[in-house]
Formats: structure tokens, sequence, C-alpha cells
């Protein structure tokens, strides 16, 4: 057994011998077929003396070949520049691998904290090492809008800009901001190009428009989609906002053309809607939303909910498109068929009771923004504990689309934190929704000390040692002021 892999080990013969290369060719494989039958997105790569074949089922597992070959070389094959002494060689034998799941995911929050164009086509980098296809890309949220349109300008001009951030998180921090204006956005061109990198590595963009609720950036660039009308900053705080769109059919066309700009700039066969956290604070209070809905025959003003996103929903499936929403969305009322539940509660038990197709997001298991351990010294200690070893516990259930993990990056201020907080977790949970069957976490652990850290290494990754943080790594050093100590 070769340990060279995640996500999984090689069988290699030690008595063949070597596959010899004088370099490192842009690809590895000497003969590539396509074989249709074999399962999607599979391959089988034979290693001989003379030559490296490679069967795949489809332009994807030739890609996931190609990756699997480039780790049997070692650590240098991943720098950007091939510093490598001597021969490249490759062990003699078989590999055959295919993924568990089709949609293997990671969301990552841009609205939160802006990350650069260049930090996003990295981060699609790492992913395509870990044969991660799905970048959920969270683009809109209370504290900023990250998407250009074209025909509602100010949602950029005012929306993607906030005068600050809080700090820390309660109690262990202050309702005050920092003072630092942040924001930040995508144009069309920039959206084009991280669509068109990531389809290059096999990974589909989900761009994620949040409604009703996480609205207020949207709200203050225009107050009239609020339910106050009154004009409101982009929010600086963290949590749930009580400002959410008012469900009027002004809003709701508004909404209508944002889709179809996101539509024609991403061609996932997928468009989140969102749908999640929808306080209906404000609805219960307007005597004008009250009567909405009775308008609409509604029971409650806090129906307006499932309403609103069905509207969008409609809209997606007039463009050929499927929605993704929030497993709040089970709770609205009726949804299209046809929607897609990302199940973050229970487990998703309840998504799946449903008879949707679910893509499980559970924030038990997968929500890499979470604390990492209970020292405290541990950057902005948020959410569940959950170590390597919990994430490469979890097991998803069966009949599903797939699962993903989650950065939300209230307190992931720069790719830094970022790599931080996704590696090596990331590792454990691409090797989960990849490999089936019976695992064993300290086999795991081995290969990832001998051979994936130093990959990780020589991408240039700063990922949390498995020992703990580097000093630079602590508080008070990330982000905010140094912890409470009354």
């Amino acid at each position: 057994m070769f340990e060279a892999l995640l996500p999984r080990p090689v069988r290699v013969d030690p008595a063949a011998g070597v596959y010899r290369l004088t370099g490192l060719p842009s690809q590895v494989s000497t003969v590539l077929t396509v074989d249709p039958v074999a399962v999607p997105r599979g391959f089988r790569v034979t290693i001989t003396p003379s030559a490296v074949t490679t069967v795949a089922a489809d332009a994807a597992g030739a890609y996931y070949a190609e990756g699997a070959l480039r780790q049997l070389l070692g650590p240098d094959a991943f720098r950007a520049a091939d510093i490598h002494e001597g021969e490249w060689t490759l062990p003699c034998g078989l590999i055959e691998d295919h993924p568990r799941f089709g949609w293997r995911g990671c969301l990552l929050d841009v609205a939160r904290h802006f990350l650069p164009k260049a930090g996003v086509l990295r981060f699609l980098d790492l992913m395509a090492v870990h044969r991660l296809n799905v970048l959920h890309l969270h683009l809109t949220d209370d504290q900023g809008w990250r998407i250009e349109i074209p025909a509602h300008p100010r949602l950029t001009s005012v929306g993607a800009w906030r005068a600050g951030s809080w700090v820390g998180r309660q109690p262990d921090g202050t309702p005050d901001h920092d003072g630092r204006p942040h924001g930040g956005y995508y144009t069309t061109d920039d959206l084009r190009e991280i669509v068109a990198y990531a389809a290059a590595r096999h990974i589909t963009v989900v761009p994620e428009i949040d409604v009703p609720g996480h609205s207020q950036a949207a709200i203050a660039a225009y107050p009239w989609l609020g339910v106050t009308g009154a004009e409101l900053p982009v929010w600086t705080a963290w949590g749930v906002s009580e400002n959410i769109l008012n469900p009027t059919d002004e809003a709701v066309e508004f909404y209508r053309e944002v889709l179809t700009h996101v539509a024609s700039v991403f061609p996932s066969p997928v468009i989140c809607v969102g749908g999640d956290e929808v306080p209906t604070t404000q609805w219960t209070a307007s005597p004008a939303v009250r009567q909405r809905a009775v308008d609409l025959g509604l029971p409650s003003p806090a129906h307006l909910h499932g309403w609103f996103v069905s509207q969008l929903v409609d809209h997606l499936a007039t463009l050929g498109r499927r929605a993704l929403g929030w497993d709040e969305l089970l709770d609205t009322g009726p949804l299209p068929p046809s929607t897609i539940i990302g199940a973050w509660r229970d487990n998703g038990r309840r998504a799946i009771e449903s008879g949707r197709e679910v893509v499980l997001c559970p924030e038990q298991h997968t929500y890499l923004d979470h604390r990492q351990s209970d020292h405290p010294d541990e950057p902005i200690p948020v959410g569940y504990l959950r170590t390597l070893a919990d994430v490469y516990a979890y097991e998803p259930a069966a009949g599903v689309l797939g699962a993903q993990a989650q950065l939300w990056t209230e307190h992931l201020d720069t790719p830094r934190r970022i790599d931080y907080a996704a590696f090596p977790r990331l590792s454990a949970f691409a090797e989960v929704v990849w490999s089936d069957g019976p695992r064993s976490y300290d086999e795991f652990r081995r290969r990832l000390e001998r051979h994936h850290l130093p990959r990780l290494d020589a991408l240039g990754v700063e990922y949390r040692p498995l020992t703990g943080p580097h000093p630079w790594q602590t508080r008070p050093g990330v982000p905010g002021r140094p912890r409470n100590l009354t």
C-alpha cells in the first residue's frame, strides 16, 4: 500500500519498478481513453515502466486521474515552478477510483469579508487539489453586496461598502465596530473569469443571492426595498438583522432582474436564493404587510417568506435553472418541487424526509469557521468545537446529492485566516465526500502528516498545525481585540 494519496491510498507493486519522467509535463498520462460506461467522474490508471495509461469515464475523471498522478510525484509537483532535482518517478501499479457523491462542495462567504478575485482563484486551485467540485459563492448579505448588477448600480456603489466591522464576538468582544471601512465587489467580467477558471478545474460555481432576509446591504442601496423605507447603513454587526425585504411586487421584480443577470453570468444549473434566518418582526408590525398577506390569501405575514422565495424560484425555472435554498424553506409553505434544500440544521433529517433533493451542510459537522480547540488563544472561538478528527468522523446520509463544507467569514478577514480555518479540516472533509467505505482516522492522520501537509506547504497554505496554532495564528493577533480577561 503506497500512502501518497488523499482521498484514497494507491495499490502499487514494488517489484514492478517505476515509470521515469525526465521533466514535469502538463499531462502525466501517456495514453488517455474515455469509456462512458465507467462510473461517472471515475478513472483507472495503470502505471508500467513503459507507459501511464488512463481510462476515464469522462473529462472530469481524466482530470482527477491527472491529479492523482501528480500526488504520486510528491510535494514538489505542486509548486508554481519546477525546482525538483533529478528525474521524476512514479511507482508502477494501479489506481482505480471514483467519487462517492456528485456534489462535493465548499461555501465561501465573500459578503461578510470581501475576498479579492486573486484569492478566489487561489481557493479554486486548492479545491481542485482536493477534488471538490462545487464552489457555493455567498455573494450578498447584510454586511455587503459583492456582485455588479448593471441595471442597479447602487447595489455596489453603496451596498458593497460598510463603515467598519464588529470586533470580536459577544460576550468576548464589543458592540462597537473597528472604524476600518471595508468593501469590494466583483465586476461581471471578474465573475465570468472566476467561472471559466473553475470550469477548467471541473468545478461549478453556484452563486447565492440571499432573500428575503440577510438583505440590509441591498436595502441600504435602495431604501424602498425595505419595510420601513428608512435609510439604513450597510450593517457593521454580525448575526441576523431585522431589516428584511418588503414583500411587494416591485421588490420581487427587482430581484427577478437581479437573478436574470446572475443567470447570464453563471452557467450553473443551480442558483441559491438563500431563504434562511428571516425574522418577521417588521412584517408583523406593518399594517401594509399584514394586508398584503390577506390579499394573497396567506394565513399570516410569516407565510410571505415562502411566497417571496417561490416567486424567484419560479422565475429561475423560466431561465432553465433550479433553485437551492436553506432548510428554513421547509417551514414556509409549499415550494416548487424542483427546489433543492441545503440542510444546515438537524443533520438534514427533515430535509431528507421531505422527499426533496438535498445537499447536506450540517452546522454540527461542516462549519469550518467554528473553533478547532478549547485553548484560550484559539482565534475568535466561534460555535461548536470541531476538531480535525470530528470532521473526519462525519458520515453523510445516503440518498442525497452530496455535502458541502461552509466557510462563513465574519471572523475570517484575510486569506491567511481562511487558510487557518479551512485546512487541514477541509482535507478531511474532501476525503469523506469522495471515498466510501470504512475509514481509519489514525491511518488518515498518518497519510496527512507524511504526504499531504507537505503538499499544502508547497502550495503555500497557512494551515493550522496538528499540534496547535503558531504564535502568530493566535489571539490577540487575529482579528479584533484581545480577549476579555475580566
